[in-house]
């Protein structure tokens, strides 16, 4: 029986203050059909996630999306995944990450894409669009907006880093399923199971996190009886692309209201609720996967109108206010 074939390449790589990060790289089995030419993906975790949480959207858009098949790129922040972890937890900075994913771009050779951010993911593709916005020809913010609510962050912040030690994968799916199953009710089993082989590595019998629990240090500093600040001017500053936000129906960190105004306050920008899901939405299911595909097929065309006529672009609800 002939091997499967690899469905990534790990690419490692360094930061600008020298450690060693990592990417999956998504690339599709043949080369595009003539005049086919897809945009890359690039896929930006929360705050304890990493790059494995895309496997089902990158395999989707790499392997199943017929003759314009797209290459995705998912990236480890450091600390996280297979990047190594930082020994001053003060670097688990968005500002310092956000310098590594422009360092993973230009690894990755990628000068424009559609950007899919889960949380943390989406702050630092706001952050692109004030520091980068050339790169971004389009995004999908997975949960995430300018008004962070305090009792989504207070959730976060009381389990980052303090997480049990399961003995077996039973225990972490029951684990799993315990701390997050009233806003994830609509979850199979295997999803359970998935979810936390997402959350936990078995290191010759010992599990432990897939992140660095000194990401909690990151959370200490925040202070949830004061008001948060918001980020509409980063927001704002996504105008020029077309922007997807994706919301749990069960968030506690993207509300209804604040979703319904950033459509207000944005030319082009939809919004897609999954039901039976919270903070953050997995992303493992068929319907999300396909939404999330027809909306960048609806980027890539844009880009393409407006190569062959730039008037078009002027036109589009994305580039006109």
């Amino acid at each position: 029986m002939p091997a499967e074939p690899r469905t990534y390449e790990s690419i490692f790589f360094s930061a600008q203050d020298g450690l060693r990060l990592h990417l999956r790289d998504y690339r599709p089995l043949q080369t595009a059909s003539k005049g086919c030419e897809p945009l890359p993906v690039i896929c930006l975790p929360g705050l304890a996630r990493t790059a494995g949480d895309f496997d089902r959207l990158a395999l989707a858009l790499s392997r199943e999306s017929g003759p314009c098949n797209r290459r995705v790129v998912a990236i480890d922040y450091r600390g996280r995944g297979l990047s190594d972890r930082d020994r001053n937890p003060k670097n688990y900075d968005i500002f310092v990450e956000n310098a590594d994913i422009l360092s993973a771009l230009t690894v990755a050779d990628i000068d424009g894409a559609v950007f899919v951010g889960t949380s943390r993911g989406g702050l630092h593709v706001m952050a692109l669009a004030g520091s980068r916005p050339t790169v971004l020809r389009g995004a999908v913010l997975n949960d995430i907006g300018p008004v962070i609510e305090a009792t989504g962050l207070a959730r976060i912040r009381g389990y980052v880093g303090k997480m049990p030690r399961p003995t077996s994968w039973d225990e972490a799916t029951a684990l799993i399923k315990r701390i997050a199953a009233e806003r994830f009710p609509s979850l199979s089993e295997a999803d359970w199971e998935a979810f936390a082989r997402l959350t936990y590595e078995d290191k010759d019998g010992l599990f432990v996190t897939q992140y660095d629990p000194a990401l909690s240090k990151a959370l200490e500093s925040i202070d949830i009886e004061a008001p948060i600040p918001t980020l509409w001017p980063q927001f704002e500053a996504l105008a020029h692309v077309p922007v997807l936000v994706v919301r749990g129906a069960n968030s506690d960190l993207l509300s209804a209201t604040t979703a319904v105004e950033m459509t207000r306050r944005h030319p082009d920008c939809e919004i897609y609720v999954i039901e039976g899901q919270g903070h953050a939405p997995l992303l493992f299911d068929a319907a999300s996967i396909a939404r999330i595909a027809r909306f960048i097929d609806k980027v890539e065309n844009i880009g393409k109108a407006s190569q062959a006529d730039p008037a078009v672009a002027a036109a589009s609800p994305a580039h006109s206010r």
